[in-house]
């Protein structure tokens, strides 16, 4: 466990501030969750992620659709790739470019043809759908379908993936 050197009072509520450098190096966001565990005498962290919960599921689905349609799928969280079918392995927690961030936060299905996503060093060019998983009013993720060819079925595919993963968390 690597020390911070901060030291802080826990009010009469319980309640401990982090500071605002640590959550931006670790990613955590205003309004977002942590997971809290305990280990002999420490309290630890840790910034919770719920799809992070279906990632069997999530790579399941993928495994079926690909087998099924051929269709490449990523799924991912608001960080990194969760899960992919069709594609390199290596490309698992790879984080997500930042304007895929924007994407998931406009919370609207987007198309692009004849792209090119660099991802480490695997270099995409072709056709891609981008469909964000809404959960609770929160947008968490999101499936990225892509394809040579030119995009047909893919959009209720991908629709149909977001719905059973949402389901699964919203219980």
């Amino acid at each position: 466990m690597k020390s911070t050197g901060v030291i802080r009072r826990i009010d009469e509520l319980g309640r401990i501030v982090i500071p605002k450098e640590i959550r931006r190096n670790l990613g955590i966001h205003d309004g977002e969750n942590v997971e809290i565990f305990t280990e002999s005498d420490s309290i630890i962290l840790k910034k919770y992620n719920r799809l992070s919960t279906l990632t069997e599921l999530s790579t399941k689905l993928c495994k079926i659709i690909y087998n099924e349609f051929n269709y490449k799928i990523m799924i991912t969280d608001r960080e990194k790739i969760l899960t992919t079918c069709g594609l390199s392995d290596k490309l698992i927690n790879t984080p997500i470019p930042p304007d895929y961030l924007n994407i998931i936060e406009e919370r609207e299905i987007k198309k692009e043809e004849n792209h090119t996503l660099k991802l480490n060093e695997l270099t995409l060019i072709g056709n891609f759908l981008y469909i964000p998983i809404i959960s609770l009013n929160d947008s968490i993720g999101l499936i990225i379908m892509y394809s040579e060819k030119p995009l047909t079925n893919e959009l209720s595919i991908g629709k149909l993936i977001s719905s059973i993963l949402v389901s699964k968390l919203d219980i």
